[in-house]
């Protein structure tokens, strides 16, 4: 539907604005500054610092710009004397009881409040008063507070309620003694720091960076978050080739995800530098003995001869090959190649936990991006948890309810936080929520639906309804853990709801940053997994070559599988469960050291760039893959060059064809993949399938009653997250320390050192 156009006028200039767009929005498109502190994008308007005054023809007074909405012949100035004076007196209040310590403070050179005044300060300082004094203290592990350098904008406030729905941090008090805090003085929260990320002065602080740097002495290279597969865009801070911080700012990016970041993303760096990481080839030349440390070629020219070896006794099928779905999109395509290639064997996979290939497979409709979460008018969510496990989906889904009027249809035997969201809440029994997708997809499954589930038949009806009766966009997500033919019928349900005015989206919530990309390179495409690879191990697969080791949820179920190996080669950033039973292991690069490309949950393909050179010999994995096939006869040809293999990509692979890494350079106009749609020519016979799979299912079990806590899957360690000391704390529980004038790591430390237990032992 076309957008209703008004005329404005601005400083003596004619414009056609969309009507109802907010005037500071419009004036600062149109090139006309306006000053503001309290004024986010997006958020629950504040309208408390008074900086972003405007003059409105036939308005008795000075009008703040956040406030209004354009109407048709409306005649503004954002620049007069009058203005002016009013800015510099609003800032001059500002400074009333701010310290002047611009040169100790970690936000100084990236202070908004300093911007400001050097653009509207005044010449004096005319009060003579007492400044407020607060002590400086830790809200948490993450997050440093000094409470005298707070403006009172109240961003961090509402983006704690709007974006994360946990209203952690409130604002205390009355008038010039309000403070900002939190209960009991201490932050119990999922702990994202993105009170830090849009405070507008040093007042909220990055804990884990305090006092390391300064600003601009960092190199900011932009990048992608190598965690959750969300693709958060992120500016890497870097200096004397260490990773000192990570930050979504808009002064230095401008990506999906805005200024959002989950704790992961903004505090989860610290592993890229630690001292456990693998620093050399090494070599294990008998089983049981030690890896010993060897040179580059040593190790390649080892690897090359046993798997040569194996081949040649056992065939080709005997190499087993699997790559983690953290690599970038260039090491599993090129991890691929290999094993088509060149060694020729049909047992290739990835190391994820969940296959999304019955999905793509069948997939119906577009991908929805986080944009069209955020203005969609329903939502499904069946299964998962995007508020612990993709942070920024849950973010999207809150504000697409809470500002945009979206209604949320959840299916979850869990009550996760994310049903305070909901218009309707199908609590189903644990397992069951394949029975609400035959549903969804028939309703003449009702009834089996309703008793499989333990929930009322006029549930599923009612969901229907409220889905056919959306105008606009219909945003259908679910875990990546569901059956084959649960995603089947779930990537053809824009036959069944997709009508005049409604448009159907699809959303896949896989685990990891590059899930969506290692089915795109086609390690997906035999229908391998990685438990079936280790079922094979010791049978009919005698080596395997890793990319990336293998899970602890895959080796818990397989426990002695890697044991009856003839071979095993992992490439990894640090010494694991799986490198325990290597024959080789080869030292991977971490995505700060490597160029190349994820794509996220949106099918949006986005680049990695390298932050930092690679620490102590590491190589990005699919260069030692590229080493290893010249070693083994075959010459790729890529020259050392990322660019070089995404070319390749880009010819090989239908849903990148045309992409080029310029065409990817602008992260605030990201590009989609172009997923082939498929037509439901054999729904009926889908549909059926899931059937015989719904009727088969338990319809005795008991609901899930509790919710999880705040960071039930954000705080649970990994290995990459188990080398960062505040991860440690989190996932102990987030103790409060005995006092929080102090960091908390350093009284662990004096505690550790005088011999006393701690609860983060």
């Amino acid at each position: 539907m076309a957008t209703e156009l008004v005329k404005l006028t601005v400083n003596g200039k004619l414009f056609e604005v969309p009507k109802g767009a907010r005037l500071i929005d419009v004036c600062r498109e149109k090139g006309f500054d306006i000053p503001s502190f309290c004024y986010y994008a997006d958020l629950a308007l504040q309208a408390s610092c008074r900086m972003c005054l405007v003059r409105i023809e036939k308005m008795p007074k000075l009008q703040t710009s956040c406030t209004i909405t354009v109407a048709d012949g409306m005649v503004v100035t954002t620049q007069s004397e009058e203005i002016e004076k009013a800015q510099r007196g609003m800032t001059e209040f500002l400074l009333a009881n701010h310290p002047l310590d611009c040169p100790v403070c970690d936000r100084g050179g990236e202070c908004e409040l300093q911007e400001m005044t050097f653009d509207w300060g005044g010449l004096e300082e005319r009060f003579t008063e007492q400044k407020n004094y607060y002590a400086e203290r830790y809200l948490s592990p993450m997050v440093a507070n000094d409470p005298q350098r707070c403006i009172l904008c109240k961003r961090c406030t509402r983006v704690c309620d709007e974006w994360m729905g946990e209203e952690a941090i409130e604002a205390g008090g009355r008038g010039a003694h309000t403070v900002i805090g939190t209960y009991l003085g201490w932050l119990d929260c999922s702990q994202c720091g993105n009170c830090i990320e849009v405070c507008p002065t040093g007042t909220l602080l990055d804990a884990t960076y305090r006092h390391q740097t300064r600003p601009w002495e960092l190199a900011q290279t932009v990048s992608t978050c190598n965690y959750c597969s969300d693709g958060c865009q992120m500016s890497i801070g870097s200096r004397s080739g260490e990773v000192r911080r990570v930050v979504a700012r808009d002064r230095y990016v401008n990506g999906i995800n805005g200024e959002f970041l989950c704790v992961k993303g903004r505090f989860g760096h610290p592993f890229i530098n630690h001292e456990d990481r693998i620093r050399t080839p090494m070599i294990r030349y008998k089983k049981g003995g030690k890896l010993i440390p060897a040179t580059w070629d040593e190790a390649i020219r080892h690897v090359a001869e046993r798997l040569d070896a194996v081949a040649e006794e056992h065939g080709r099928n005997a190499i087993g090959i699997a790559g983690s779905p953290r690599l970038t999109n260039e090491s599993l395509f090129v991890l691929r190649k290999f094993a088509t290639e060149l060694v020729g064997t049909e047992n290739y996979t990835t190391t994820d936990v969940h296959s999304l290939q019955p999905f793509f497979e069948n997939l119906g409709a577009p991908l929805a991006t986080h944009r069209d979460i955020r203005y969609a008018k329903t939502i499904v969510l069946i299964g998962g948890d995007p508020g612990e496990w993709q942070p920024l989906t849950g973010k999207q889904i809150r504000q697409a309810v809470r500002n945009g009027g979206a209604q949320l249809i959840l299916v979850n035997p869990v009550p996760i936080r994310l049903r305070e969201q909901t218009a309707l809440f199908l609590h189903v029994r644990p397992g069951t929520e394949e029975a609400v997708v035959l549903a969804l997809a028939d309703p003449a499954y009702d009834s089996l639906a309703a008793d499989k589930a333990g929930i009322a038949a006029e549930q599923l009806g009612a969901a229907r309804q409220m889905i056919t009766s959306t105008d606009g966009d219909v945003v259908v997500m679910f875990d990546a853990g569901l059956s084959a033919e649960a995603q089947t019928v779930i990537a053809q349900l824009s036959t069944v709801f997709g009508g005049e005015g409604r448009r159907v989206l699809m959303h896949p919530l896989p685990l990891f940053n590059n899930s969506i990309g290692a089915h795109d390179m086609g390690l997906m495409d035999r229908g391998l997994t990685a438990y079936d690879l280790l079922e094979k191990a010791g049978g009919e697969v005698r080596a395997m070559y890793l990319a990336g080791g293998f899970l602890p949820e895959h080796l818990r179920e397989r426990p002695d599988a890697l044991s009856k190996l003839d071979f095993l080669v992992v490439q990894e950033l640090f010494e694991n469960e799986t490198t325990a039973f290597a024959d080789v292991v080869l030292p991977a690069a971490s995505y700060a050291e490597i160029d190349g490309t994820f794509t996220n949950n949106d099918g949006l393909v986005q680049r990695v760039r390298q932050s930092i050179p690679p620490l102590h010999q590491s190589k990005a994995d699919w260069m030692i893959v590229a080493q290893l096939a010249k070693e083994l006869g075959l010459e790729f040809g890529y020259e050392l060059s990322a660019s070089a293999v995404f070319r390749d990509v880009a010819k090989n692979v239908a849903a990148y064809s045309g992409m080029t890494y310029p065409l990817l350079k602008d992260e605030s106009n990201p590009v989609q993949a172009k997923h082939q749609l498929s037509a439901a020519t054999n729904f009926g016979t889908t549909v059926s399938a899931l059937h015989e799979r719904v009727d088969s299912m338990d319809a005795t079990g008991e609901k899930i009653t509790v919710t999880p806590d705040v960071g039930d899957g954000l705080f649970r360690l990994g290995m990459l997250t188990e080398k960062v000391p505040q991860f440690r704390l989190l996932a102990s529980g987030n103790p409060r320390p005995e006092t929080t004038a102090v960091s908390p790591l350093y009284q662990i430390g004096r505690s550790v050192a005088a011999g006393q237990s701690t609860t983060a032992d």
